[in-house]
């Protein structure tokens, strides 16, 4: 294989100023859901916490949640900013928040469309957990989720595009094939969760609970078609990868996979912890061992994934 040419970080001003708009963009839609959630922990803690959820639990769900987005707040203003924080980080935050919102884009559309043309999804409840919350609560939970997802869904690939210009620029055939080992490992601890949920979101019942069949309704449904076509995407950006796939740039599949990774690493952790505590009385609509297979395989398959394209950067970065 030919060596590599060293690369340049710079980019352009259009994409610097793209970066910021989105970075500060990001940080400034999810101070309006970090808000929110500071209302209801304050709300909570004055013993007005929803009627179908323990107070203690109540606050320390929300507790979470506001560390979760006031992290969230300080990654768009890194973006912005640009700031030289240390890799591992912010690379490990970068990951799971692209992971847990960026994917959720599609979805929404869908969503969004469905609900135009008149049909109900059954996911009108907001992110409360309990007593319907008030519209404008949900106004600023949305403008949240979704600018902050469509801001690092542009600022985070040209942060990193800037800060590691050789795992992103070129095409894969140039590299040649890259030293990604077990990627059939990944492929089949990776089918089994995709295979359950593009089996539930057709409308399958098997492994799920009989008492719960009411939880999964289209809303549900979309929402685990979507998390098959990520995981998909994610196994298909490492196999192009891993064959330096001719033609295909390298941005692509980094892209893909490292959002991908942090949607079954970041979704499946948060899920399964949801559904070990159960705050609130919650129940899983699957029975217990196929909740725990599920997303333990689908978080081994994005620590995999990670690590893939961990050691790919590696490779690149000892070639440029």
């Amino acid at each position: 294989m030919s060596e590599m040419p060293a690369v340049s970080g710079a980019v352009g001003p259009r994409w610097s100023t793209a970066r910021r708009l989105a970075g500060y963009g990001a940080a400034a839609s999810l101070s309006l859901y970090l808000a929110v959630k500071i209302v209801w922990v304050v709300v909570a803690l004055l013993g007005h916490a929803p009627a179908d959820f323990g107070n203690a639990d109540w606050i320390v769900l929300n507790t979470v949640t506001v560390g979760m987005s006031a992290t969230g707040v300080a990654l768009g203003l890194v973006l912005a900013h640009r700031w030289q924080t240390p890799a591992a980080p912010l690379v490990v935050l970068a990951w799971m928040g692209s992971g847990f919102l960026i994917p959720l884009l599609p979805y929404g559309l869908l969503s969004a469309l469905l609900g135009a043309a008149g049909v109900k999804t059954g996911g009108d409840e907001g992110d409360s957990g309990g007593d319907a919350a008030p519209s404008w609560e949900l106004l600023l939970i949305g403008i949240g989720f979704t600018g902050m997802a469509v801001g690092l869904a542009v600022a985070l690939p040209i942060y990193m595009r800037e800060r590691w210009p050789a795992a992103f620029l070129g095409r894969l055939a140039a590299r040649g094939p890259a030293t990604v080992r077990r990627v059939r490992t990944l492929t089949a601890v990776t089918a089994i969760p995709v295979v359950l949920w593009t089996y539930w979101s057709l409308g399958g019942t098997r492994g799920l609970d009989p008492a719960h069949h009411d939880l999964v309704d289209l809303n549900a449904r979309l929402l685990l078609a979507n998390s098959a076509l990520w995981a998909l995407l994610g196994v298909g950006s490492i196999w192009a990868i891993a064959s330096a796939r001719p033609n295909m740039p390298v941005w692509l599949p980094m892209a893909l996979g490292f959002v991908a990774s942090g949607s079954l690493f970041a979704w499946s952790s948060w899920k399964l912890a949801v559904a070990v505590l159960r705050p609130g009385d919650y129940a899983a609509a699957e029975y217990p061992a196929v909740t725990l297979v599920q997303h333990g395989l689908a978080i081994a398959g994005g620590v995999l994934m990670m690590t893939a394209l961990t050691s790919y950067v590696s490779a690149c970065d000892r070639e440029a």
